[in-house]
This record gives structure tokens, C-alpha cells and sequence, in this order.
């Protein structure tokens, strides 16, 4: 029993367990006639008929699995199993009611991608089946012996788009002519900055990391936090170099009008006094 990795998987029962096994040779395709998604082909087979598909395929590319792939399904008649244990894959695919639209881009897509890994996987012929027995791929009405009374299936436009798109595209992507396609990254614009914008990069926290030396409890700093930090470190320095030539003009004076030993107690004093007085006016002026 193989499972198709690309599919969600809607395990029909009993179906999936009490059907015979087959061994895939061919690839039949189907439009079911009506705009359903893949879900609503398995609720459709589940809960009103006996009969079903290996896969559907809705027209967003959504795509189901129904039963595994070595396991028989009775959508394609005569194909369904024969008596050496060959059968058909089979998909149906989203449609509108008349079975008279093409497939849809994303349909085309997961049709191709599908073909590929039946053939990888099963070793399914790359070619348009030539009998109704005949290892290979095709649509519904191709044969007689895949319908019990006849159909047009899957329609004169998904007939052409199989022919000139869709087989094509299998046989070029299995054989490494195309390679698969990617999702193209998407493309980013550039916008301007806001005032908005700058404000909040300036005065939100969280931005920028703040150095531990420096942030004590706060792991990050606003930039305008950082302008403040900076501010606060100058204005100390400057602080530290008026006392200090506080300082230094003080002895200056002392020594100068000595007449007497120094009254070392008195200098000290005098000293922290004018140190005092620059350390209250930067708390004031901060």
C-alpha cells in the first residue's frame, strides 16, 4: 500500500483494507463534474457510493488520497484490476458542471507532480497508453473498456491540456528536463521610516543590549537611554575636574599666605568644604 506524500491522506474504510491488491501499470485521469475540494470527493465516496478514486483534486491544487496505490479502485472499470493483477491509478479532478473547463494552473501543477511519482514509485510508463491494457497514462473516455456505458470524461478541453501540457510536463520533470518549481522568495519593498517609527526605535526599551557594567537591573537600553548614560558619565568627568582644580587652587591659597607652620586639620577642612560645595551644585543643576 503506497501513499503519495504530497497528498492528505482520507483513509477510505473498508475500502482501503478489504479491496484486492493491484499492481499499478497505468494512470487514468477523471473530472468529477462538480466544483468540489478533495474533501468533499472523499465525504462524496464515503457517505453515497460504493465506487471511488485513488485521488481527487480540487481546483486550488488541494489534493486527497483516498486509497493506497497498490490497492485496488473501482473508478476505471475494466482498469480497476484484471486478472494479472494489473490496474489503474486513478484521480478525479475538480470540474465545473458541464466537464467543459481546462484544468487550473494549480491543477496542471499537482497532475504533473502526481504523474512523476507514480512513475518513480511504480515505475509507470512514460507514454500515452496505446490499448486499454497498455502500460502507461490516460484520460477516462480514451478506452471503452474504462467506462461501463461511455463518457466523455474529462472533457474535450482537459483532453487537449493532457495531450500538449500535462503529459508533456510529466515526461520533462521525470526525465529531468524541467525541474520542479519552487516558491520564488517573496519580494520585500523597501519602506521609509515614519517619525512614528523613529520615535519608537529612539525611546523603546528592548532595541539595543546594555552592557552589565552599565545597565545594573536593566539588560537594555533605549538610544536615547544611552544618549542620557553618556551625558550623566561626561558630566561627572567635569565634576571630577572642577574639584579637583578646587582642590589644587586651595593649597595654593594655603600655602601662599603661610606665615606659620600649616594647620594641616584646618587645610583638610577647608578642602572637603569647597569639594562639598561642587558636588551640591552638580546635584542641582542635574
Amino acid at each position: 500500500m503506497a501513499w503519495y506524500p504530497r497528498a492528505k491522506k482520507y483513509e477510505l474504510q473498508p475500502e482501503s483494507d478489504s479491496q484486492p491488491a493491484i499492481r499499478p501499470t497505468q494512470f487514468i485521469v477523471h473530472s468529477i463534474i462538480a466544483p468540489w475540494t478533495a474533501k468533499r470527493v472523499y465525504e462524496y465516496w464515503r457517505d453515497s457510493t460504493n465506487l471511488e478514486s485513488h485521488f481527487a483534486l480540487g481546483y486550488e491544487g488541494d489534493l486527497g488520497q483516498f486509497i493506497g496505490t497498490e490497492t485496488r479502485a473501482d473508478a476505471n472499470a475494466g482498469a480497476n484490476r484484471r486478472p494479472d493483477g494489473s490496474g489503474a491509478v486513478s484521480i478525479e479532478t475538480a470540474s465545473n458542471l458541464q466537464g467543459s473547463d481546462p484544468w487550473t494552473d494549480a491543477q496542471v501543477e499537482e497532475l504533473i507532480r502526481l504523474g512523476v511519482w507514480l512513475h518513480q514509485m511504480h515505475g509507470i510508463p512514460l507514454r500515452i497508453c496505446r490499448t486499454h491494457s497498455d502500460p502507461g497514462m490516460g484520460w477516462h473516455s480514451m478506452f471503452p473498456q474504462w467506462s461501463t456505458s461511455g463518457t466523455a470524461c474529462p472533457g474535450k478541453a482537459r483532453i487537449k491540456q493532457f495531450r500538449e501540457v500535462v503529459f508533456p510536463g510529466i515526461v520533462a520533470r521525470a526525465t529531468g528536463k524541467t525541474p520542479a518549481p519552487t516558491t520564488p522568495p517573496k519580494e520585500t519593498t523597501a519602506v521609509p521610516l515614519s517619525t512614528d517609527d523613529v520615535k519608537k526605535i529612539w525611546t523603546t526599551d528592548g532595541i539595543l543590549p546594555s552592557p552589565s557594567t552599565a545597565a545594573k537591573g536593566n539588560t537594555h537600553w533605549t538610544a536615547d537611554s544611552y544618549v542620557r548614560d553618556i551625558h550623566a558619565r561626561v558630566r561627572a568627568l567635569q565634576g571630577s575636574l572642577d574639584a579637583t582644580t578646587a582642590t589644587v587652587r586651595t593649597l595654593a591659597e594655603a600655602l601662599a599666605t603661610r606665615n606659620t607652620a600649616v594647620d594641616v586639620d584646618a587645610l583638610i577642612a577647608r578642602i572637603e568644604t569647597r569639594l562639598e560645595d561642587v558636588r551640591v551644585r552638580l546635584e542641582m543643576e542635574n
